[in-house]
């Protein structure tokens, strides 16, 4: 037996190996393919981008034929290139680049030498590509807007970075993403999936035929459709109204957290960042250090809300029982808290919670404030549990919608207090411009907007989300879950009254409707930026938060303009008029529209320049 061991286990090696080896060589060809094969040629073919609709079914971006030059630069031999220089309408020094760049990525592989060609410039291309070996037309899709605006949901598409094929091996060189707005956050199901075909060549470089008889090849899929929440002509007309202004709206249907509207001023035409000028116009759009029009004010702009802030007061200081809907408060424009300590205020009177709502009285939430803060022994525990309120509603932390962008604003704790005030001496009369919207207190618009749905619900708010539905794919369940505020709902029935005061005597009574019951509250909002360290301090935000109808609430709408002055002047009319847009399908209030429309703010964004200038004229 012994002797028959050594040629068995020879036998059997050998077998392993041979298997091996076959398996290798005729059966598994990954290493064939992955290897830079000078015997294989891959060609890619690139799928149509997804379809954007908008909650209608109106086609919002759709795709145009792009056309690609590729170059296999140890294929480049023997060409004209200045004829080729003068054809794509490149200098020789580009050409160079261009040339060095690709070769440094692979010889043998193909990589993008000019992206973009127009139709002209294909056709011309295509006649007297034979006459340039290693260089080939590689066809693919770039997005075809079908309207002028949406930008800031949009966002854009780019060929892919680095830092992109580093971290998803889908991508290659020359491949395009979705960059920013739905294009980035829906990116892996717009994208759809890159067909390959291998094509194998003989020794003198000559196509023969398909590897494998294209057992491995695969076709293009087409990206998935997706049809937005958003409302494409209330959308277009909030941009209208937004012209020679800065700032942002944000629309949302209360019921289901839906967004109808989302808009960013300034902001520009999508189809600037398609084709070959995107890099030069992106760079523009990029460089406007002032307007900041690739800024998104709606998700990333962190601002003090003003008196909007006002209703949550009121609402948190019904639910901890420090106040009723008949308390009353004195007001003699304004009221000391302190010693020298004032806080003022535009009117005087004797007011309870539906009128002082109505005037925006700053002493009645104030007083409200100190009395919810006061209500516990100690000012760390007050500020606690208003704070544990405010983030029932979504505040100081991220809303979780589907946009790849924005910030999480803040509302302060006892810990954040105690930082600043290490020795404890902290109170509610030290805090006490939070009340109204000021001190510490800080929100996006869109956490604004999405408050105003919340108290439109009665107490509480689905996630905002900008997506309705996906082909072939069921959307985010959290955004059909309900979230649950802290305050009962019996408390918001006072509270909303009030804010339909507001359109009937109080400070909205100027843009009021006949045919809508709306219910809403103005906003005024000081203003500072710091330039080298000084503090300054510029004319106010007008700010103005509402929902309509009141009894049905089918749209709840937060507008915020930068150096409005205050929140009738601006935000206001602009706020009546996109609820009037959106409900009655028309404009009753012609005189607020044709004052919208030929309203600028751009001399009071002048002043702003002026002052930057001014300042660093005389720090040099």
């Amino acid at each position: 037996m012994r002797k028959y061991l050594l040629p068995l286990i020879i036998t059997v090696v050998s077998i392993v190996i041979l298997s091996r080896l076959f398996y290798l060589q005729v059966i598994d060809d990954t290493y064939i393919k992955k290897s830079e094969n000078n015997a294989l040629k891959i060609v890619y073919e690139y799928p149509e981008r997804g379809y954007i609709f908008d909650r209608n079914g109106k086609l919002m971006v759709a795709n145009q034929p792009s056309y690609d030059v590729m170059v296999i630069p140890r294929e480049v031999k023997d060409i004209d290139t200045l004829a080729l220089c003068k054809l794509l309408d490149v200098t020789k020094d580009e050409f160079d680049t261009k040339l060095n760049k690709a070769t440094k990525y692979s010889p043998r592989l193909p990589s993008i030498f000019l992206p973009q060609l127009s139709k002209a410039e294909y056709a011309a291309f295509q006649e007297k590509i034979r006459h340039f070996t290693g260089f080939y037309i590689q066809k693919r899709s770039l997005r075809d807007y079908q309207v002028d605006h949406g930008a800031n949901i949009f966002g854009y598409i780019r060929q892919v970075n680095e830092y992109n094929i580093k971290n998803n091996p889908y991508y290659r060189p020359g491949d395009l993403i979705g960059i920013q707005g739905v294009e980035e956050q829906y990116e892996e199901v717009l994208r759809g999936a890159k067909g390959v075909k291998y094509i194998q060549r003989d020794r003198f470089n000559r196509e023969i035929g398909s590897f494998k008889n294209g057992i491995y090849d695969t076709i293009a899929l087409k990206g998935d459709d997706i049809t937005l929440t958003i409302d494409s002509e209330l959308q277009a007309y909030g941009e209208l109204l937004m012209q020679n202004k800065r700032g942002g709206i944000v629309a949302i249907e209360p019921k289901t957290g839906e967004i109808l509207a989302l808009i960013n001023a300034p902001t520009y035409d999508p189809s600037l960042l398609v084709g070959r000028e995107r890099s030069k116009n992106y760079t523009k759009l990029y460089n406007d250090s002032l307007a900041k029009p690739l800024y998104n004010r709606v998700l990333s702009g962190e601002y003090p809300p003003g008196s909007p802030f006002k209703i949550l007061t009121g609402l948190i200081g019904l639910q901890e029982g420090v106040i009723n809907e008949h308390t009353t408060f004195s007001c003699s424009r304004g009221f000391y808290y302190g010693k020298g300590a004032w806080m003022g205020c535009h009117d005087s009177g004797n007011w309870d919670l539906h009128i002082a709502t109505a005037k925006s009285c700053n002493t009645y939430f104030a007083q409200t404030y100190r009395r919810i803060i006061e209500k516990y022994k100690e000012p760390a525990d007050g500020i606690d549990a208003w704070n544990k309120h405010l983030q029932s509603f979504g505040l100081g932390q991220f809303l979780g919608y589907d946009l790849p962008e924005g910030r999480k604003g803040h509302i302060p704790n006892s810990e954040y207090y105690n930082r600043w005030y290490p020795n404890g001496s902290w109170k509610s009369t030290t805090t006490i411009s939070n009340s109204i919207g000021q001190g510490e207190v800080i929100m996006t618009p869109m956490q604004l907007a999405n408050v105003i749905a919340a108290v439109a619900n009665k107490g509480y708010y689905y996630t905002p989300h900008i997506i309705k539905s996906i082909e072939h794919h069921k959307i985010d369940k959290k955004f059909v879950t309900k979230n649950q505020t802290s305050i009962d709902e019996k408390y918001f029935s006072p509270v909303i009254e009030g804010m339909n005061e507001v359109f009937k005597t109080g400070t909205g009574r100027s843009v009021q409707v006949e045919q809508l019951d709306m219910c809403g509250k103005t906003g005024t909002v000081e203003n500072f930026t710091r330039i080298n360290g000084k503090r300054y301090q510029l004319t106010d935000h007008s700010v103005f938060v509402a929902f309509a109808p009141k009894d049905d609430p089918k749209i709840a709408i937060a507008v915020f303009i930068e150096n409005g002055y205050w929140g009738a002047r601006w935000a206001a009319p602009i706020t009546s008029l996109m609820i009037q847009k959106y409900l009655l399908n028309e404009i009753v209030r012609k005189d607020l529209e044709k004052r919208m429309l030929d309203g600028s703010l751009q001399s009071e964004y002048d002043k702003v320049l002026k002052l930057y200038n001014n300042v660093d004229k005389n720090n040099k």
